[in-house]
């Protein structure tokens, strides 16, 4: 038997792989700062410097010159650690709407997932598409309710807010002890323990814990342990109790309450996605078979990014491994072309530094350096062939010309535009006559626009203009459809990388018009439809 097939296990140490969602602002980037704070990613035991080759890591995950001009995240971060003799493999996501096809991308990857919101916001619209991601995917998801440490809502108004807009029961782990803006600390309602916190200077360092009694509560907090014990008598007669069958099966959400910025409630959330949320599982192929986790070695790329370091200027696919052992320098194949493909460099990726990957195991994110024929979706695998499931495509709403203003530069467009193309920044539509002359960018956001033309200039030194156009939605049409939609004002057709074949409208009106005029043309909402817009 061949030495990667014996070795096609589950690791020695557990697995939790995970993202993190949220609005804007909620304390996503900040949160994921503290799991590493207290996962000893950072040096020190304090937030600012990451363990690693001399302290030479950033604490950050938004690297991209534009995110950083921006104040804001953009691109996705694979983030590894150790916590409690498990691995934990950080997904970290973009919080911006304009992105949200590529946080639908890493949520395919993740097992589970923590909702964060803003103890005065509650839930916001992207939230809420967010969250119907999660629910598409069957993601059992945990929600820290944070912020707690500034003024806010009550405890029992949000709990209400989460059941009535997404239809999923919140039952809280931990409950506040002091109303929103004087937060004292929390019971743990699993043994009724009341956790004491104590702020750290901007949270630099893991908060102290101090473990109190509920007599001693009850003299020292005074009104607020008092309102805190009405809160959980109410929650005890309502039967507000974790069930984990419902957990895992994305029927209920379990809520913690606390405070990223100063490490309030952190350690109970982190201990709480090691304790709730499920480790790796099979994972069904395009048939619906589960592909056993000691099977063979397979893993599907969830994310290509080139040009992480402009000094390495190589491109990484991110592969989820799915079955088996990874080893490096095994010979994978790739589903797609059916090509041998070398594994020889094989990088843990961490933010935006590397370093060199011996093994890996399912639920486990490896870096494959130089993957230029792997793209978004496909499937990698050893000794026993399988195909993971495409990653649909939202349908984009924003459509956009783009043309190189340098003529001379033209090469360096064109790689560009394919480079972004299959890294999923944008998609990218072509006229079979035109070529790459003056495709056409179509994006779930406006955003999109902005990152595109950014990388174009900076990265390949192709500085373009964008015209705007008049069209407003997409439909998937076939050869025959496409002949005929051609001839006809107000819709345009133009072809994908993949072969799929976009009209293009100027408006819902006129498509829905056009639908019932000519019932028999091929007309048919893009996969994803309804979750990006």
């Amino acid at each position: 038997m061949n030495e990667h097939a014996e070795h096609a296990h589950v690791g020695p140490r557990p697995r939790r792989t995970f993202a993190i969602i949220s609005h804007p602002d909620a304390g996503k980037t900040t949160l994921t700062e503290k799991f590493l704070l207290y996962g000893g990613a950072l040096g020190g035991g304090s937030a600012g410097a990451v363990k690693a080759r001399g302290d030479r890591r950033s604490a950050t995950s938004d690297w991209m010159e534009l995110e950083q001009q921006r104040g804001i995240s953009i691109t996705s971060t694979v983030l590894q650690f150790p916590y409690r003799d498990h691995v934990v493999n950080l997904l970290d996501t973009p919080g911006h709407r304009d992105f949200s096809e590529d946080t639908y991308r890493v949520l395919a990857a993740a097992d589970a997932a923590v909702m964060v919101l803003d103890a005065a916001r509650g839930i916001e619209a992207q939230t809420l598409k967010l969250f119907e991601v999660c629910r598409a995917r069957g993601l059992p998801l945990l929600t820290f309710v944070n912020k707690w440490d500034r003024p806010g809502r009550t405890p029992l108004e949000l709990l209400d807010e989460i059941e009535d807009r997404l239809g999923l029961p919140a039952t809280p782990m931990t409950w506040p002890v002091g109303i929103a803006g004087d937060f004292r600390g929390v019971v743990d309602r699993r043994d009724g323990s009341f956790v004491r916190f104590t702020r750290v200077a901007r949270g630099a360092t893991e908060a102290p814990e101090e473990l109190v009694s509920a007599e001693r509560a009850h003299r020292e907090e005074g009104d607020a342990w008092d309102v805190a014990a009405e809160g959980l008598e109410l929650l005890d007669a309502v039967g507000a109790t974790f069930d984990s069958e419902l957990f895992l099966a994305g029927e209920l959400t379990p809520t913690f309450f606390g405070s990223a910025l100063t490490n309030f409630g952190v350690r109970l959330l982190l201990n709480s996605v090691i304790d709730l949320a499920p480790g790796p599982g099979p994972r069904l192929d395009v048939d619906g078979n589960p592909r056993p986790l000691d099977a063979p070695m397979s893993g599907f790329v969830f994310k290509v990014q080139a040009n992480l370091d402009p000094s390495h200027r190589d491109r990484i696919a991110y592969l989820r491994v799915c079955s088996g052992r990874f080893d490096r320098g095994m010979v994978l194949t790739h589903g797609r072309t059916g090509r041998s493909f070398s594994t020889k460099y094989a990088h843990t990726v961490f933010g935006r530094d590397r370093e060199t990957v011996e093994d890996a195991y399912p639920g486990d994110v490896v870096g494959l350096v130089n993957a230029n024929d792997v793209r978004v979706g496909d499937t990698l695998w050893f000794g026993e062939p399988v195909e993971f499931p495409a990653i649909p495509s939202f349908a984009p709403e924003h459509f956009q010309v783009a043309r190189v203003t340098d003529t001379a530069r033209y090469k360096q467009f064109r790689r560009g535009i394919t480079q972004l193309d299959e890294e999923g920044v944008v998609q990218v539509l072509r006229d079979a006559e035109l070529g790459d002359s003056a495709p056409m960018l179509a994006a779930v956001g406006p955003m999109q626009f902005d990152v595109a033309v950014h990388r174009l200039q900076n990265e390949f030194g192709a500085p373009v203009e964008l015209s705007p156009t008049r069209y407003t939605v997409a439909r998937v049409t076939d050869t025959a459809s496409a002949a005929a939609l051609r001839g006809m004002q107000g819709v345009t057709v133009l072809a994908r990388s993949d072969g799929t074949l976009l009209a293009l409208f100027e408006s819902e009106f006129w498509l829905q018009r056009l639908i019932g005029d000519k019932p028999d043309l091929v007309l048919e909402p893009l996969v994803g439809t309804g979750l990006a817009g």
